[in-house]
């Protein structure tokens, strides 16, 4: 059980704010050396996960291609769209972005979207001057936070619920595989359609959230 300190070394980092990544390394650190590896043999293995999954870091090449957007008024570009269409509400804004994210992830285009290359430079900002619109006046800073939380979580909400009814997807498949280990013979296709349920609920659930969201501005609106 000895090698369970690495959750609680995770959880106490997470608890006190600290650095996530640094948070996991030291969770990392504290459950290989309480399994009897020393920091070397950690070390090595760190190097060896890094090698065979190198592919993920190819996602840090699209951070600079959107700060170059930025710096060209992508944001603001993405403002005055939304400030020249009536009508348009924060909460709907995100409604639909939430049936667009579910529909592209369940045909398997999960990265269609995303934090980094969606929401930051384009959701967040359109979502903002809709709020804008709704309530006349400049967004207060909490405010403003609060709609942009509402679009990262729409995001993540929509390609999680989402890419489960996409058949050969990962999650599916590693559903099927732990059921498997269970003795249950589960297959893809039935997982991907007991899935569905799920994701209309998500939508249903989350789609109401975000239409409360407009009756806030609506309340302060002068």
């Amino acid at each position: 059980m000895w090698p369970l300190v690495g959750v609680l070394v995770l959880a106490a980092g997470f608890r006190l704010r600290l650095n996530p990544l640094a948070s996991v390394m030291a969770a990392a650190f504290a459950a290989g050396l309480a399994s009897g590896h020393g920091p070397l043999d950690i070390l090595a293995h760190f190097g060896k996960a890094f090698n065979e999954a190198r592919y993920v870091s190819l996602i840090w090449l699209v951070t600079p291609v959107i700060g170059l957007l930025e710096r060209a008024g992508l944001r603001q570009a993405a403002r005055r769209l939304i400030a020249g269409t009536k009508g348009l509400t924060p909460g709907r804004l995100l409604l639909s972005y939430l049936g667009l994210r579910q529909i592209s992830a369940a045909l398997g285009l999960t990265a269609l979207g995303g934090q980094a290359q969606m929401v930051r430079p384009l959701i967040a900002p359109m979502t903002e001057q809709a709020g804008e619109t709704l309530k006349g006046e400049a967004l207060s800073e909490d405010e403003s936070q609060t709609l942009r939380a509402h679009a990262a979580a729409t995001d993540n909400i929509g390609v999680f619920f989402g890419e489960d009814i996409f058949i050969a997807f990962g999650s599916v498949l590693l559903i099927r595989g732990v059921l498997a280990a269970g003795g249950h013979d589960v297959g893809p296709f039935a997982i991907s359609a007991y899935a569905i349920p799920t994701a209309v609920l998500a939508f249903l659930a989350h789609g109401f959230r975000l239409l409360r969201l407009d009756r806030r501005f609506r309340k302060t609106r002068p």
